[in-house]
């Protein structure tokens, strides 16, 4: 199955504003991104369950691209899928975005942070760091060799209520900055499931079967859903239904990672459209899970290459005097799914150094599973799960 998170709609909640039209161009730049980004990530993943988060992704490396010029900014913008947008657009717009994402609705808790991690005694340009506080609201901090791994680690654990608590294992002497994203989602579903009517039950995974407790919707229940006559499609609101998980569960024929790869803006959009409420009896599976991933070799695929080469990259926006470049970029993800809701976490570090029948709804296989906010659309989480 396939899971991915979005925002809703509610008749007794005021829907959030419009979005702006420089909002909407980086909505659908960072769904394109985030799209393309999942499915690059699935195709480099062997048998393994891939979670991932576009938003916090395109937020570390957003901040990192304010730092590049010549061909490193370029190739960054088409990995980001930036397209015509210039900085200071998409600055801005970022900016504007958080803060709407992260007020949406008051049941949902939705935390964005970013932070810039610099070794002491680097010269950091003024214009680079003002950028990123101003629209990323990032902090901005020095670190040494001896203490600085603990003190980023500390706030990544902050920042992710404890669902994650490391990204950086040790610094060492080469390494000059991290630029770091960390989101925090926990919502209530808008109708919870009842725990009464959880069950054992078994996951046909990839590596096998395994016992697993399988939630169920009440039988008199409504849930936006379609199918067609590769998948069916369930989409459970959160809160006020600002947000929502959307679950796609591949038909006898179709794979996991083809529903992955059919991922786009049109077909997700066909998709949403084609969901009504209809009572449909929906079994959905107790989990929690972690996952973590180097994403060099993705967002290489995706054309930023050149920033990931010594003596190539220009980042000289960050530091003029240096050849800097990046080194990994590094992302780790939580996600928890029971009766109550969902509480998920993601954290992105980039590490620059010098020269990331009746119909019923079984969820009880490898499936695709979307968090996403239903007003922008924006990509919360995107995962493959292929066992539990």
């Amino acid at each position: 199955m396939v899971i991915l998170a979005a925002c809703g709609d509610d008749e007794e909640y005021s829907p959030p504003r419009p979005l702006t039209a420089d909002e909407k161009a980086l909505v659908q730049a960072s769904n394109a991104f985030g799209y393309d980004f999942f499915a690059q990530v699935v195709s480099d993943t062997a048998e393994e369950n891939v979670f991932v988060s576009p938003l916090s992704v395109s937020m570390a490396l957003g901040m990192t691209y304010n730092g590049a010029r010549g061909e490193t900014a370029t190739g960054m913008a088409t990995a980001l899928a930036l397209g015509d947008m210039d900085l200071a657009a998409a600055n801005a717009s970022s900016r504007s975005l958080i803060e709407l994402l992260t007020t949406m609705d008051a049941e949902v808790v939705l935390e964005i942070a970013n932070s810039i991690w610099y070794q002491r005694g680097l010269t950091v340009l003024a214009e680079f760091v003002d950028a990123c506080v101003t629209y990323f609201d990032a902090t901005v901090s020095a670190f040494d060799s001896v203490d600085g791994a603990a003190a980023i680690n500390n706030w990544v654990n902050e920042k992710t209520h404890g669902k994650i608590k490391t990204i950086v294992d040790g610094i060492d002497a080469a390494a000059t900055m991290y630029l770091i994203n960390a989101v925090y989602f926990k919502g209530d579903w808008t109708t919870q499931f009842d725990k009464d009517n959880t069950h054992a039950d078994t996951f046909h995974g990839a590596s096998g079967d395994v016992s697993i407790d399988m939630m169920s919707t009440a039988s008199d229940q409504k849930i936006a859903y379609m199918n067609n006559d590769r998948f069916q499609a369930a989409r459970l609101p959160y809160g006020h239904q600002n947000f929502a998980m959307t679950i796609l569960l591949p038909r006898d024929g179709t794979t996991v990672d083809d529903v992955v790869a059919s991922l786009d803006e049109t077909s997700w959009a066909e998709t949403q459209a084609a969901m009504s409420k209809q009572e449909i009896p929906l079994y959905m599976p107790r989990f929690e899970l972690t996952y973590e991933a180097d994403l060099k070799q993705a967002l290489t695929a995706l054309g930023m290459q050149e920033a990931f080469v010594p003596g190539t990259a220009d980042f000289s926006g960050i530091n003029g005097a240096l050849d800097l470049y990046i080194d990994r970029v590094k992302h780790k993800t939580y996600i928890k799914v029971n009766e109550v809701g969902t509480e998920a976490a993601a954290v992105t570090s980039v590490e620059m150094r010098v020269t990331g029948i009746a119909e019923t709804m079984r969820i009880d296989r490898p499936f695709v599973v979307v968090i996403h906010d239903t007003h922008s659309q924006a990509l919360l989480f995107m995962g493959r799960i292929l066992d539990l």
